[in-house]
């Protein structure tokens, strides 16, 4: 196609042959004629010497006449056939302001769904400079109209990597130039290109090597006679400079950069020519220079990698043992220890060890001295590879692994006799005790166990067993009256331990409130109970304590207590007692029993049937009460047996009660009594009753009662008399008679 055209001039623009002969073309002839009324003159030669470029500008040609052209490629074997004549042109001088079409597109990076796209600019640019380019893309066998943009903005640059591309088909491309009239006419479009990437297809490949050398490297199998290696710097070809050389051997070249740099930012490409578009590209954006520069440093000065960096623990016996671990190291790997800036060697104070197996590399010391404060570093080397790790031991750090080194150390000592594993402690049971228990280990039959509280022995009913190395000294009823230093002391031949808890202030405090938690979670849910008083609520607890704090609500107001409404504690039982209760008694009652940090509830519904089962019993049992109150009954007097001499006189009396007053009968052989001058009874002020026989005889022997009786009931007192008759000279003296009063034996 023609690129440009004067008045006296023509650029012609030509592509590549399909097929180049076995071997790369070296230059191209053109020849032209002028065509006249449509008859074609004889050819004539433009060129007498090859052109290398694929456009060449034909001289002293006539304005306004017609030409066509032709071109003919050449190899080392010879000029090859001519291609066909193009169509006509007219030579005349260009006047448009956009740019003419740009020419020598070519194709490389062939990818199954990518290759880049490589042009020169427009020969004629129009009447301002070219500022950018347009690129089109099609399928091979799509119709005009299905050309579409690869890019909204204008690109400066003359070549294009297009992705995306659908693997297994034929796209043609174009180009187009434009400025700041607008945008000129496309370029020729390519030949087909099928999206494939072809076997054995390459890449650049960027090595850094053991010295730090970063290099691109590219190898193509695929050579023939004239094939070269062809390195591109944003695809303008590039020789050795002095910032980088280029090496070819056989089918291998590489790229070595001689001092990387953000001058070398940009894509390196390598196509091999006489090959069948064997090409690659490697991108040397910002992130790599600085990925590629960190790994040439590191090539350079290897480092050994750690797994850990310097570490320093204290063992059992309070030893210090400094470590570190590489990832790997060799059997030539070395360790340098160094303290304060001074080697230090392996003799009494420093035991040094290095395992290559592992790559655990430490030292031991026995213990930590003043003079021992400072930083610690190890310095390892493997061949080339160096890496070193330091560890600050001063001020509190230091101090503080010091005295954790002496505790251990002292620890150690204690645990070769009788030693606590676990020191004294507490915990409340389920029974609402406090048990005091330790854990202790090393025992043996000889040691013995004293238990102490602020300073006195306290005895124990019996020797501990040291069941499961456990030791115990069980509180029960705990109170306030158990606050106290305890100690407990084990010892034997091989030495002594001791333990100290304080129950004191806070310690106590926390206890109590512990202890208060267990007995508010021991209570029962709230029961009721009639009585002849009125309704009670209560809940049973394991143990009571006056530091459980104890309210009541009802319907979530607090109780105000009165002599009707009281709260109070018997025993294990926590109660509220309702006395006489009313309807405005119904209701939510709680009992809420505060430990000291959680208040802990029982509540329950005195309404509905619950309250009307309650207060019919309670009506019962105050009917009870009142006729067990005010029943008759016998209230004392009378003896069981009444001795008395025949002819003496008999008097009993006795008390007795009852409201309304009692009836009194008094019976003989449980037949009431005939009142007659013999046998005399009284009842006075209602409650004194009275018997008198006088003169007994044998015949006032036998079972006697007497019973008393009102609307609540009846009660009857039982006593025998028995009458004897004396022995001669017995009883004559004393003309009067003799009386037997209530509660007395007489013969």
């Amino acid at each position: 196609m023609v690129l440009e055209s004067l008045r006296d001039s023509m650029v012609l623009g030509w592509k590549q042959p399909k097929f180049i002969g076995g071997a790369e073309i070296t230059g191209y002839y053109v020849n032209f004629r002028e065509v006249v009324k449509g008859a074609p003159g004889q050819w004539q030669e433009a060129n007498i010497k090859a052109v290398s470029d694929r456009a060449y500008r034909i001289m002293n040609l006539k304005e306004n006449k017609v030409y066509q052209f032709q071109v003919a490629a050449a190899n080392v074997a010879g000029v090859g056939t001519a291609s066909k004549p193009s169509k006509e042109f007219t030579c005349e001088e260009w006047t448009i302001a956009v740019p003419g079409p740009p020419h020598d597109l070519s194709v490389t990076e062939i990818r199954k769904n990518s290759l880049v796209l490589l042009w020169k600019s427009p020969i004629y640019a129009g009447r301002t400079p070219v500022t950018g380019f347009y690129i089109d893309l099609k399928e091979e066998k799509a119709p005009e109209e299905c050309w579409r943009a690869v890019n909204e903005k204008a690109i400066a640059n003359k070549f294009i990597k297009i992705k995306d591309l659908t693997e297994g088909v034929s796209y043609v491309l174009r180009v187009r130039a434009a400025n700041q009239a607008g945008v000129g006419k496309a370029s020729d479009s390519t030949d087909p290109i099928l999206a494939v990437t072809r076997p054995g297809t390459n890449e650049v490949v960027v090595e850094v090597d053991d010295d730090g050398i970063i290099s691109l490297n590219f190898e193509c199998d695929q050579l023939g006679p004239e094939s070269k290696f062809v390195w591109s710097k944003n695809y303008d070809e590039m020789e050795d400079s002095s910032r980088l050389s280029i090496q070819t051997k056989g089918g291998k070249s590489k790229v070595t950069f001689k001092d990387l740099s953000e001058e070398d930012l940009g894509i390196y490409s390598c196509a091999v020519t006489d090959t069948d578009g064997v090409s690659s590209s490697y991108t040397l954006d910002e992130d790599e220079l600085r990925r590629l520069l960190q790994l040439s440093h590191d090539h350079k000065f290897p480092i050994i990698p750690l797994k850990s960096e310097l570490a320093v623990e204290i063992l059992e016996k309070g030893q210090v043992r400094f470590w570190m671990q590489a990832e790997k190291l060799s059997p030539k790997g070395t360790a340098t220890y160094v303290f304060n800036d001074k080697e230090i060697v392996n003799g009494e104070k420093y035991k040094m060890h290095i395992d290559r197996n592992t790559g655990i590399v430490e030292m031991f010391m026995d213990k930590l001295e003043d003079e021992d404060e400072g930083t610690f570093t190890f310095q390892l080397q493997d061949g080339k590879a160096t890496n070193q790790s330091s560890l600050v031991l001063i001020g509190d750090v230091f101090k503080t692994l010091q005295k954790e080194a002496s505790f251990q150390r002292q620890e150690w000592f204690r645990k070769q006799g009788p030693h606590f594993v676990e020191y004294l402690g507490w915990e409340v049971t389920a029974e609402c005790n406090v048990l005091l228990k330790c854990k202790v280990a090393n025992i043996k039959k000889e040691t013995n166990i004293v238990w102490y509280k602020d300073e006195r022995e306290i005895m124990v009913d019996e020797k501990h067993d040291f069941k499961d190395g456990v030791c115990t000294l069980l509180i029960s009823e705990f109170s306030k009256k158990d606050t106290g230093i305890y100690e407990v002391i084990l010892k034997d031949d091989r030495g002594k331990d001791k333990s100290v808890l304080k129950l004191v202030d806070s310690a106590f405090a926390d206890l109590m409130t512990a202890f208060c938690k267990a007995i508010a979670e021991s209570a029962s849910e709230l029961k009721i109970q009639s009585t002849e008083e009125g309704i009670r609520l209560y809940s049973f607890v394991t143990y009571y304590i006056d530091d459980l704090k104890i309210s009541w609500t009802h319907n979530a107001g607090k109780i105000k207590y009165t002599d009707r409404v009281k709260s109070g504690v018997t025993g294990e039982q926590i109660w509220l007692q309702i006395n006489e209760p009313t309807p405005k008694d119904k209701g939510k009652y709680a009992l809420e029993l505060f430990d000291g940090k959680t208040t802990h509830t029982r509540s329950l519904d005195l309404s509905g049937q619950a309250f009307d089962e309650a207060f019919a019993e309670f009506q019962r049992l105050k009917q009870a009460a009142i006729a067990e109150r005010n029943r008759a009954r016998v209230v004392g007097g009378l003896p069981d047996v009444v001795t008395i001499q025949e002819g003496k006189s008999l008097n009993l009396t006795c008390n007795v009660w009852g409201d309304p007053v009692p009836e009194v009968t008094w019976m003989k052989n449980e037949r009431a009594l005939t009142e007659d001058a013999h046998c005399i009874v009284k009842f006075e002020s209602g409650k004194y009753a009275s018997f008198t026989i006088t003169a007994v005889s044998t015949t006032d022997s036998g079972k006697y009662a007497i019973r008393v009786k009102n609307k609540y009931g009846t009660e009857t007192g039982d006593f025998t008399v028995s009458v004897f008759i004396p022995e001669d000279g017995e009883g004559e003296e004393g003309a009067a008679p003799e009386q037997a009063k209530a509660g007395e034996k007489k013969k």
